[in-house]
C-alpha cells in the first residue's frame, strides 16, 4: 500500500516547458483525495516552488533545495531547515574561486535569493525564459557571514560534473547537480533522501509505503531510500541503473502513467476510484 508519493520536479513531474500536464494533475488530485500524501522534492528554492504551486494548485508538502528545507505549501510553515553554516559556505566559495576561476554564485535563504552579476548574466544567457528576479550583488561572500539554505554555482565553460568535483573538496558540505549547468551546495547530510526519510517518519510512514520518481543524480538518495523507485525515460544513466522501475519521459506523462496504474490497483482492492 503506497501512502506517500515523492516526485522530483524538473525533468520528472514537469514537462520540458516547465508545466505540469493536465493528465498528471488529475492523477495527483485523485491520489491525494484518497489520503495519499504527495511531496514535491526538488533542487528549486522555496520561492520558485511556491510560484509553481500557485500556478498549478499544488498543495501539501515540499522538500526544497535538495533536502535542506521542508515546508507546508498551504501554510508556508517551515517543517525542517538544515542550514549551511557560515564557515562551510565561505569555504566552498573560496574553494571554487580557487579551483574554477570565473565561477559565479547565487545564495538562498528562506525568503531571499541573491545572484552575483556573473551568475545573473550567465543564467539568462543559457536560459532566456528564467522566471525569476533575484537581488543582484557584487560578491556573494559578503552574505556568507550568516548561515544560508544553499549555494548555487555556475561556470561559463566548465560542466556541472567538473564544477561539482571542485566544490566537493570543501569540508562540511553536500554537493550535487540536477541538470543544466548548476552545481548545488547544501549542508553536509542535507540530501533529498535524508529529508524524505525524516518527513515520512514524522508522518508514520515506512520506506516500503513510499513511491519515488526522479531523473538526475541529486535524486539518487531519495530513490535508494524508497522501497519502489521510478526513473523517467529521460533520466541520467546512473538513475536508470539505480531505480527499481522505468517509466516514459517527462514529456510523455511518465509520472501519470505510473500513478494511473497505482490508482487502478487501489480501486481493485477497494480503496476508492
Amino acid at each position: 500500500m503506497v501512502k506517500l508519493v515523492a516526485s522530483d520536479l524538473d525533468g520528472t513531474l514537469l514537462r520540458s516547458d516547465g508545466s505540469i500536464s493536465p493528465r498528471t494533475l488529475v492523477a495527483l488530485q485523485r491520489l491525494t483525495a484518497q489520503g495519499v500524501h504527495f511531496v514535491a522534492v526538488t533542487a528549486r528554492p522555496l520561492c520558485m516552488v511556491q510560484r509553481l504551486a500557485g500556478l498549478h494548485g499544488l498543495t501539501g508538502l515540499a522538500i526544497c533545495s535538495n533536502g535542506a528545507l521542508t515546508v507546508d505549501l498551504a501554510s508556508g510553515n517551515v517543517i525542517a531547515h538544515e542550514a549551511l553554516g557560515a564557515q562551510a559556505a565561505g569555504g566552498v566559495v573560496a574553494a571554487l574561486r580557487r579551483g574554477a576561476p570565473g565561477v559565479g554564485f547565487a545564495l538562498e535563504r528562506l525568503s531571499f535569493f541573491a545572484e552575483e552579476r556573473g551568475f545573473y548574466t550567465e543564467v539568462r544567457r543559457h536560459y532566456p525564459g528564467y522566471p525569476f528576479a533575484p537581488e543582484v550583488v557584487d560578491d556573494v561572500l559578503a552574505l556568507c557571514a550568516e548561515p544560508c539554505t544553499a549555494l548555487l554555482a555556475l561556470h561559463p565553460h566548465l560542466a556541472s560534473e567538473t564544477l561539482a568535483e571542485v566544490a566537493a573538496e570543501a569540508p562540511g558540505v553536500s554537493v550535487t547537480f540536477s541538470g543544466g549547468r548548476f552545481v548545488e551546495v547544501a549542508a553536509l547530510g542535507a540530501t533529498k533522501g535524508a529529508a524524505l526519510a525524516r518527513l515520512a517518519r514524522n508522518l508514520g510512514i515506512d520506506s516500503n509505503e513510499v513511491l519515488a520518481f526522479g531523473d538526475m543524480p541529486n535524486d539518487l538518495s531519495m530513490l535508494a531510500w524508497a522501497e519502489r523507485s521510478v526513473a523517467m525515460g529521460n533520466a541520467h544513466p546512473a538513475v536508470l541503473s539505480a531505480a527499481t522501475d522505468v517509466t516514459a519521459s517527462n514529456d510523455e506523462d511518465g509520472v501519470a502513467l505510473v500513478l494511473e496504474d497505482l490508482l487502478a490497483m487501489r480501486y481493485a482492492r477497494g480503496y476508492g476510484a
